[in-house]
Order: structure tokens, then sequence, then C-alpha cells
């Protein structure tokens, strides 16, 4: 399959790990909370975060996940592996290359398998199953977004934003093992995508991707229905996952919240439980519900609910609230203690105003869960910033500090290497209507360059080390290009300028 998306994130000397396997991803923050990078097709990112992250793993698995099963662990082990849930297989694979990792780096136990990885990204899902039913906690969770008229006259001038609580358990094991995860996937269809979450953890908690859409999971405590182990349900997770990672699923040409409301109509059986998504995309679009949407999903018909500011949900303005039950989902508006706090702060300044302190501000004093609250973030899809406020052990993450992330760092190819044997480069950058191969003059290459979306705008093959693209017809703006040959793989970003 040939290696196309974005492989100009791929830019520093693979770190060899004296195994067969090269360990394709680096830690740029070795200290809890761990910030990690991993390149690569599915199996290579896999091993990557096993074997640079294999001793967290361990413990959260050990301490947390497998305790919740107990006895029944064999049981929902066999489950998984005679398709109780419709699992891709190029994440079977990765949870391979996450067993062979961990077991490299020197910390498996000896009873770790990668139905052990696969059980740690589909707990919540099999808590609902009527054939198993093992209560497992589920992430309480809240989230406010806010766009438009909302942001307006705040510095975010009617940008964006989400902030979301993540309220958890607080067990060591827990608290000490929280990871940003950042992906550079090379497989075609697939763009870079970053979770916010857990070591171990494949699929998506709280996560976006590089073309500005995120996506938050929550539970929805007031869905009663029982799942069936005969649907074969999609884990949330991973519908999440794929919702950040693959480009442009509904195939519209655009990445905003219809991906994500494309992702969950795939799965025609609904999900193993009540889950609710909020997702955010960049207020670039003629439609609010394209940057701002709630989805209420469930084993029992109406199997997809979503909902955007059309809705009569008693919040004012352009703003859309979430916490753990269900507003739309069968006209239920279950109001909430955390809900009405949320909209009585947000009455008392007429739902404007909003900016990224008023955001935080009413997030952590009307919509906490106390002491459970393991992770708090605040998203700004245009202006690429992440804040997130990290439970530390004594203190709810709400009470703490944020810490700022700068996107365009965690999704740079700084310090990820680039698979090049012999010396090549593309000239002028900035350009205008040419590109200029600088390379060996007898070696043949392959051009492609795409859009910051994922889609491929140019390929030409037969090229030589001196010869040059017509990119005349492109807008201005900022591309990423890749150079093929027999011998080596060069990526890049280039900006072209009109």
């Amino acid at each position: 399959m040939r290696k196309r998306l974005l492989l100009f994130l791929i830019s520093l000397i693979v770190v060899s790990s004296g195994f067969s396997q090269p360990v394709q991803g680096v830690l740029v923050q070795n200290t809890n909370p761990y910030i990690l990078k991993v390149w690569g097709n599915h199996y290579e990112r896999g091993y990557a975060m096993g074997y640079l992250l294999g001793e967290q793993i361990a413990d959260i698995y050990g301490n947390y996940v497998a305790p919740q099963f107990g006895s029944s662990l064999p049981m929902a082990k066999l489950m998984i592996q005679q398709g109780l849930f419709t699992i891709d297989s190029v994440f079977i694979s990765e949870a391979h290359g996450v067993i062979d990792g961990i077991t490299d780096a020197g910390f498996n136990p000896g009873t770790m398998d990668y139905l052990d990885v696969l059980i740690g990204n589909t707990f919540l899902d099999f808590q609902n199953i009527s054939s198993y039913k093992n209560k497992i906690q589920s992430p309480g969770c809240s989230s406010l977004i806010s766009w438009g008229n909302a942001t307006a006259a705040s510095e975010l001038g009617g940008k964006t934003i989400i902030t979301r609580h993540l309220d958890w358990s607080t067990e060591t094991c827990v608290l000490n093992n929280q990871a940003i995860i950042i992906h550079f996937p090379t497989d075609p269809g697939e763009q870079p995508w970053l979770l916010i979450g857990f070591a171990g953890q494949m699929g998506v908690l709280s996560g976006l991707n590089l073309s500005g859409l995120g996506v938050f999971q929550h539970s929805m405590s007031d869905s009663y229905s029982p799942g069936y182990s005969t649907q074969h349900y999609e884990p949330v997770w991973f519908f999440l996952r794929r919702t950040l990672e693959q480009t442009d699923i509904n195939g519209d040409g655009v990445s905003n919240t219809l991906d994500m409301r494309a992702a969950a109509l795939q799965n025609i059986n609904g999900f193993a439980d009540g889950y609710i998504i909020s997702a955010i995309a960049p207020n670039t679009f003629s439609n609010d519900s394209l940057c701002a949407m709630i989805a209420e999903l469930a084993p029992a018909a109406p199997l997809h609910t979503f909902r955007d500011n059309s809705f009569p949900d008693s919040v004012p303005g352009s703003n859309i609230y979430a916490a753990n039950y269900e507003i739309k989902r069968n006209n239920h508006l279950h109001f909430c203690y955390r809900y009405n706090q949320t909209k009585n702060a947000l009455d008392a300044i007429s739902g404007q105003h909003i900016g990224k302190n008023v955001s935080w501000t009413i997030m952590a004093d009307s919509s906490n869960a106390g002491f459970g609250n393991v992770q708090m973030i605040q998203y700004i899809p245009e202006d690429n910033e992440l804040y997130v406020a990290f439970h530390p052990g004594d203190a709810a993450a709400y009470e703490t500090t944020p810490v700022f992330f700068d996107l365009v760092s965690l999704f740079s190819p700084t310090a990820i290497p680039d698979v090049t044997t012999k010396p090549v480069s593309l000239f002028p950058n900035p350009a205008n209507d040419y590109l200029y191969i600088s390379g060996d003059p007898d070696e043949e290459f392959t051009f492609y360059l795409y859009n910051l979306q994922g889609k491929e705008l140019i390929q030409k093959t037969g090229l030589s080390g001196n010869g040059k693209i017509n990119i005349s017809r492109l807008k201005a703006g900022m591309y990423v290009v890749k150079l093929c040959s027999q011998h080596l793989n060069y990526s890049g970003r280039i900006v072209v300028e009109k």
C-alpha cells in the first residue's frame, strides 16, 4: 500500500531498539503527563507506543483495567477474540504492535497479549452488554462549545472554542499515567491526529486532528437499554478514532462535524451503551451545525440523535452544552444540576462575551464534578491552541493551572525523522509557479502534493533529480509535498505565494 499521506511529518533519525523493529516514536516529555509522537503504519505506531510507554501501560492495565474485570477477564478476552465487537483489522494490527513493543522493552509481566490491549480500549462497551453486564466506571464529563455571536466580542472574534471536563477515576495508576499521544499516519487516507488521555489508549476519549475537528466522549447516564452481543457494535473509542484519523469520512471535501455524524451513522445497530459526543470544528462554515454538534447515541431506537443550535435546549446564544443526560433524544430535556448551573451562568452574560477565560471560569465554577475531575481541556481550533489541566493527585484538574500546548508545535515534524538515504530537496520555498528538484540526476522520482486535509492535488511520475513541477494552478497557502524513489522518501511542507 502506497505510504502517501503527510509524510512530511517524518523528519528525525529513527531510533533503533536493538530489535528488528525500529522504534518510530519519540517521547517529547518523559514525565507525567507523557507526550509521545509516533509515526508510520498502524503496527509501527503501536510498537512505538508499547516500547516507549511500556511501563506506564503495564501499570494502568494491571492495576486499573484488569481489576475491573476480575475473574471475568478471560471470558471478556474470549468475547473479543470471537468478534463481540467490530474492530477494524488495522487496530488489531496496532494492538499486536503495542504488545510487541511492551515485550521488547521488558515490561510485559508475561501474561499480557494483544487482546489485553484491546480490552483496555473497549472496556466501556462491555459494561452494558446483556450477556456480560459488569459495571465499570464510566467517564462523567461535560462540555461547553461557543462560537459566532457568543465569542465575537471577546479576543476570539467569533472563533469556536470548547471547554471540557473529563471526570473519571482518581486511582493512582490512572493519574500517574496521563498522556498526550500524537499520531502521524503514513497510510493512505489518514491524517495526523492526537488524543488526550492515558498510556495505552489507541482509541479516542478526547481528541482532535490536523484539520481542526475535535471530538469528546461523555457517558449518557439515562440510557437504560441493554446492548446485545449479537449486534457486533463498534467500540465507541474506535469510532471516534476513525472520525479523526480518516480524511473526510463523508466525502464532501471538508472536515467538520458532519464527519463525526457520518461515522456514527455507519454504525447501523447503534452502540453498546449510551454515549454523548461533543464535536467541534473551526467556525469557517455557513451553518452553526458544522462547527458545533452533540450526538446522543444508544443501543435502542432512536440509535442516533444529533443536536445543534437549532434545537431549543434553553442555552442562550451561539452556545451548546452537554453533560451526561439526554436532551434532544426522545425530547427528554433532562436538564441536570450542572446543566442548569451552566445555563444560568450563560444567561447572566446573555450568552455573549465568551473568551478563553470566561469559558474556562464558567465550566470550572458551574460544571465541575469535584475531586473526580481528572482533566480539564480547552481547544480553539482556529488558533491552534490547546490547554489541559491535569489532576496531580491532591487537587481536581479544574483547581490547577492549565498547561498550554501549541498545536503547530505538536503537529510539527520536529524530532520526527525523515527516511532519506540520499540528499534531495525542493526549492524555492515559498514558491510561485514552479518547484525544482535538487537531487541525483540519475534517480527517478514520483512527486505528490496534498492540501492540509490530505487530499492529493498533484501526482507526477518519471521526474529526474533536476526536474521541475508546475504548481501555477495552486491557490496561495501551505501544502504537503512528498518525493519518492527506489531509495528514499522525502517529505515536507511548502508555501505557495500568489
